[in-house]
């Protein structure tokens, strides 16, 4: 069987967490799970640049049938919003410009898909996160935790079924 990888993405400018889950069959796993991260005394034009490149090394490896990027709906603090919503765009823009079909899920369908709980907090993600995927321990830092829930959410949304 061939391998089907799904990412899960939370897109951020100083980290963004990815997740690679190979998809196939009932029980996807994580073939890949951390944080890109960027250095904030660099031009964001140079950060960004430097997150597509990580991007791409990673597509490069596992070729993505999906993509699920976590939704921005509410920043309180501007200068962050701006950062979040410059990093997806630049995943999903090199997403599609491959021909990678990209969905998008809010904060609280990822915690109510994962946990069953739309107001779950971070603890309770990572815990979920972390039996769903049979890992040894939580994943840290929490943007990994929290990509891997989008891409579990996306196979549970696509296979019709609660990520649970």
């Amino acid at each position: 069987m061939e391998r089907m990888f799904v990412y899960g993405l939370d897109p951020g400018l100083s980290r963004c967490g990815y997740c690679v889950l190979d998809a196939r069959g009932r029980d996807p796993h994580a073939v890949a799970l951390g944080v890109f991260r960027t250095e904030p005394h660099l031009p964001v034009p140079e950060r960004l640049a430097e997150l597509l490149v990580d991007f791409r090394s990673l597509l490069a490896e596992f070729p993505p049938h999906s993509v699920a990027v976590e939704r921005v709906l509410f920043q309180s603090n501007v200068r962050t919003a701006m950062g979040v919503g410059q990093a997806s765009g630049v995943l999903m823009a090199e997403s599609a410009a491959r021909g990678v079909s990209v969905r998008e899920y809010s904060p609280n369908e990822v915690k109510q898909a994962v946990t069953g709980d739309g107001a779950a907090d971070k603890a309770q993600v990572q815990q979920m996160v972390q039996l769903l995927l049979r890992l040894p321990a939580p994943p840290r830092p929490a943007d990994a935790a929290d990509a891997a829930a989008i891409a579990l959410t996306h196979v549970a949304v696509t296979a019709g079924v609660g990520a649970r």
